[in-house]
């Protein structure tokens, strides 16, 4: 809207300026015109024819009398050979002439009589306006051409000084109109710009749906928004039940296989209770990451990160307290006071739990945390211990759900893998390198909840 105001504004601000400076140059000249016009009136009605020579009248104006003052008059004789030689000319010529054109020669045989107006060259090469008649007069067998001159300098100047000022003027006023048109935009698009602001805090979790009042014309898309946003919440309660129902309805046959199994040995009872057991645990990690998924579609919880690894660290120090020969594990953790994880408490506990757990599984005797901003609407969580770390072909394989690279720690070799489906259903993910302190660093990508 913007644009198309301003690039025509600016064509009818051109249209505007070109239109009134040729009408002022127009006007000037006119003006010009009729002062040249009463001066070959004056020649010819002055004009007497004694003895057979024409004599000019007498004119009072003195600037004819001076030499090349700008003010000319001649009186040609037109012979029937078309030459055109001189009768009487003003003082003001001194030593110069003025030349009628073949074309305008013809102009005044066309319309004897009439006065006619033209442009020429002068004396000292100025450009000239002239008027000419073509008259007979009684005593004298050729006609005779009245011709007055005056430089035309003075009316090109004021037009061109007309054509600035106008310009500047115009520019003015199209800048002042274009701030108008930018001004009104922007205010009549204001509410627009406010549920642009509504939607985009209900997306980071500031609010659950649009509450300002809006115009009439944008009421119904702001009521149709809350509409869509309740029909979305209804939804993912609607999964969360869902899942809820599917965990229990698949772990109480599961329970029950075990617990049978469990009070039959042989061959087939341990059969059936590994392979329930792994069923148990595959319903588990496929609930689980089902639950992050629908979470992270409400993108409505906010949950603050510095005292969830406060409390994790007093926590892991005190489980690991006996490690390395008596002595603890030291767990440094640095994060900002404002920083906001984008989901539920739950599952950023089950994040940054399970990677600071497994660095207290390996480590020597040091963790360090750190969880920072990252990009917009991004935090990384960087989690460093001094343990044996991994090789590089072997990161990728850590990752893999139920891999255990050694047999001998305990575990189900499920930690990592969890942490990685749980970050990437939050549309993040894991990744594995080595740390400043000599072991593994584990970094989650992870959402962040804006102020």
């Amino acid at each position: 809207m913007v644009l198309i105001a301003g690039g025509w504004t600016l064509l009818v601000v051109l249209v505007a300026g070109v239109f009134l400076t040729a009408q002022f140059r127009d006007a000037a000249i006119r003006r010009f015109d009729q002062s040249l016009a009463v001066l070959t009136d004056d020649l010819y009605a002055g004009s007497t024819i004694e003895n057979g020579q024409l004599k000019a009248p007498f004119l009072t104006d003195i600037r004819a009398t001076r030499a090349y003052s700008g003010r000319y008059w001649l009186i040609l004789a037109k012979r029937p050979d078309g030459s055109l030689p001189q009768l009487v000319r003003s003082r003001s010529l001194w030593d110069s002439d003025l030349m009628l054109s073949s074309d305008q020669i013809d102009r005044l045989d066309a319309a004897p009589g009439k006065t006619l107006f033209f442009d020429m060259r002068g004396p000292q090469d100025k450009p000239l306006r002239a008027a000419a008649i073509l008259a007979r007069l009684p005593g004298l067998a050729d006609p005779v051409v009245f011709l007055a001159a005056e430089d035309r300098s003075p009316i090109d100047d004021d037009a061109d000084n007309f054509a600035r000022i106008t310009a500047f003027a115009l520019l003015i006023l199209g800048g002042g109109l274009i701030l108008a048109v930018v001004g009104q935009v922007r205010f009549g698009l204001q509410p627009l710009f406010r549920l642009r602001r509504e939607v985009a805090w209900v997306r980071r979790g500031k609010q659950e749906r649009l509450d300002e009042r809006y115009p009439e014309e944008l009421e119904p898309l702001a009521v149709e928004l809350n509409a869509l946003l309740a029909h979305n919440q209804e939804v993912v309660e609607r999964q969360r039940t869902h899942v809820g129902n599917l965990a229990h309805a698949l772990k109480t046959p599961l329970s029950v296989m075990l617990t049978e199994a469990s009070q039959q040995p042989g061959q087939l009872a341990e059969v059936v209770e590994r392979q329930a057991q792994t069923m148990r645990e595959q319903v588990d990690h496929h609930l689980r990451r089902a639950r992050a998924a629908a979470r992270s579609q409400t993108s409505g919880e906010r949950t603050p990160v510095e005292p969830i690894l406060d409390e994790l660290a007093v926590t892991l120090e005190r489980i690991f307290q006996d490690k390395s020969e008596g002595r603890g594990v030291e767990i440094d953790w640095r994060c900002p006071e404002d920083l906001t994880f984008q989901g539920e408490k739950q599952d950023f506990l089950e994040l940054a739990g399970n990677v600071m757990e497994n660095a207290g599984k390996w480590c020597k005797g040091k963790i360090r945390v750190e969880a920072a901003p990252s990009g917009e609407a991004r935090m990384l969580l960087t989690v460093d211990d001094d343990g044996p770390g991994l090789p590089p072909e072997e990161r990728a394989q850590a990752l893999k759900r139920g891999q255990r690279l050694d047999e001998n720690a305990p575990g189900s070799g499920l930690g990592l893998s969890i942490v990685d489906e749980l970050a990437r259903a939050y549309g993040g993910g894991v990744q594995l390198g080595e740390s400043p302190l000599g072991g593994l660093r584990v970094t989650l990508d992870l959402p962040r909840a804006e102020a």
